[in-house]
């Protein structure tokens, strides 16, 4: 087999040592590292068709994955106004008030990002933006993308005009009086409004993906666990998947909500394995509870408003079943759990599911996870390694939606204790779990380099110079590379293919014009990407190289 790509003057970065590998070059053949070794040698592996990249000695790292994102929710979600830059009420406004004059009339004002501590001691309400939206159908995703501002008009257009009954724990929320207030809590009420408004055609889905994709591998993704797979997603992967145009290997898992039967089990298992080239099903997304910041989170002890006492599942039982029937099947799951009791409630069902009961057919162990963990004590975080439960982490969240004083929303909700166990993952790592870090994009910006970055400094994107959150909770700068490397290799049961530069792995590779491990955690995010390597196929590629 021919050699494709030759990458030459290179310091081949080992996150797994945390040093440079003695070789500075290496060669791919069938999107697989064939060969490393000095430049003259591995030259000499090329032939007239094979791409030859100088890297001037730039610096190569395996290829950085996101370990919890949405592209195709993202993709669609992105599509409007980004409400993400502002930062008090005034500034929210100024904002709808220009688009609401660039929009045709009668049309849809879609916007993203909407921070809800902008509203301050007032409560989340559309009646916080009269007069801007009087008239205008409006839909304003709060950040958390579990949570949504309808318009009077918009809720009009839909119907909504009272309170709903959900199967899951979803809200309508409604005045004293019974009038929706415009606040939609979860998907179930949200898509009561989002039905109303017109759809974009799939052309333009495929190529809001395309796009979203594109950039992603420009900032060094190669990767990333995406956790839905709904509507028509697998089919829009499946498409750019043929047409050589999926810059990204994702690795899909498609929800599994409250109420599945038995068939719904089975479809899900059914679907394991469904793939091309570069992505395929392999897990399942469940839910556990909501979020802090709207009230829908479990919590052991309700917030300051007395809201985020139940779980996601109305019946949490029914949870444990499902996980214990997926583990039985070779399933692995990620579960959504921000809330103490959420999280106890996810290790204790994946405890139980473990305890006697093997994969059947001979599958190999079952890799469980728990997504976000905004708030544990510390008996939960210890039993993470005990059951070999993968922590996947988000710091963005907490660097850009929490402050270290305590005065946001999510603080002020749990109060100071639970506000001191903000996204442990200093001390997940220590205990000896195996911490995968993400960005949850659309909720937070999904630049690896930034996501990194994060976890390091503690302190918000915007405006570095302010004190950092927890910051004993920081990890260092090579524990953050594995933890986008190595870890999320681990997590997907791939450690044996990917998350190291070594012969025979994927040839998936992030080229960054300095070492990532000796760059302060305040410049990194800047750091110049050179080069993106999927499956040996350069993504992204800077005119200097």
């Amino acid at each position: 087999m021919r050699t494709s790509l030759v990458l030459l003057s290179a310091r081949l970065l080992d996150p797994a040592s945390g040093g440079f590998l003695p070789q500075t070059a290496l060669a791919v053949t069938d999107g697989r590292i064939a060969a490393l070794g000095d430049d003259r040698t591995i030259r000499e592996l090329a032939d007239p068709a094979t791409t030859v990249i100088d890297l001037k000695g730039a610096v190569a790292t395996p290829g950085l994955v996101d370990g919890h994102l949405h592209p195709v929710t993202g993709a669609e979600l992105t599509h409007g106004l980004d409400l993400s830059g502002c930062t008090d009420l005034d500034s929210v406004r100024a904002a709808l008030a220009a688009e609401v004059h660039r929009l045709d009339r009668g049309a849809w004002l879609h916007a993203w990002g909407l921070d809800p501590n902008v509203f301050g001691d007032r409560p989340i309400g559309s009646a916080a933006l009269a007069p801007v939206l009087d008239g205008v159908p409006a839909l304003l995703q709060l950040f958390d993308a579990h949570s949504m501002l309808a318009s009077p008009r918009a809720l009009e257009l839909a119907g909504v005009d009272g309170p709903r009954t959900f199967d899951q724990a979803a809200e309508v929320v409604c005045d004293a009086d019974g009038r929706p207030t415009g606040l939609l809590l979860e998907d179930a009420a949200c898509e009561l409004v989002e039905r109303a408004a017109p759809q974009p055609t799939r052309a333009e889905r495929r190529e809001r993906l395309a796009t979203a994709l594109r950039a992603m591998a420009a900032t060094g993704l190669t990767g990333g666990h995406a956790m839905d797979a709904n509507g028509d997603s697998l089919d829009l992967y499946a498409e750019l998947d043929e047409a050589g145009e999926l810059p990204l290997r994702l690795r899909v898992a498609p929800w599994c909500q409250p109420g599945v039967d038995a068939d719904g089990l089975r479809s899900l298992v059914d679907r394991q394995g469904r793939g091309g080239l570069l992505w395929r099903v392999a897990g399942v997304k469940l839910f556990m509870d909501g979020t802090i910041d709207n009230g829908t989170a479990w919590l052991e002890r309700p917030d300051c408003h007395g809201e985020s006492t139940h779980a996601f599942w109305p019946d949490p039982a029914h949870y444990t079943h499902v996980i214990r029937e997926l583990h039985r099947a070779g399933v692995p799951t990620a579960t959504h759990a921000i809330g103490d009791a959420a999280v106890r409630h996810a290790l204790d069902s994946i405890e139980r599911a473990a305890d006697g009961n093997p994969p059947l057919g001979g599958a190999p162990a079952v890799r469980h996870r728990i997504e976000h963990i905004e708030t544990v004590p510390d008996e939960v975080v210890r039993r993470f390694a005990e059951l070999g439960v993968t922590a996947s982490m988000q710091p963005t969240h907490c660097c850009d939606f929490t402050r270290a004083d305590h005065t946001d929303n999510w603080s002020r909700r749990l109060g100071e204790e639970r506000a001191d166990r903000a996204w442990r993952c200093r001390d997940l790592w220590d205990a000896g779990a195996t911490v995968v870090l993400g960005s949850d994009w659309p909720i937070a910006p999904y630049p690896p380099l930034g996501v990194m970055a994060g976890a390091r400094h503690r302190r918000p994107t915007r405006d570095l110079d302010r004190p950092p959150h927890n910051p004993g909770q920081a990890l260092t700068a090579l524990e953050a590379l594995r933890a986008m490397t190595v870890n999320a290799a681990q997590a997907a049961g791939e450690e044996q293919s990917a998350g190291r530069i070594t012969v025979g792995h994927r040839a998936d590779l992030t080229v960054l014009a300095a070492d990532p491990l000796t760059t302060p955690a305040t410049e990194l995010a800047g750091l110049p990407v050179l080069l993106t390597v999927l499956d040996g196929r350069p993504t992204h590629r800077a005119d200097s190289l």
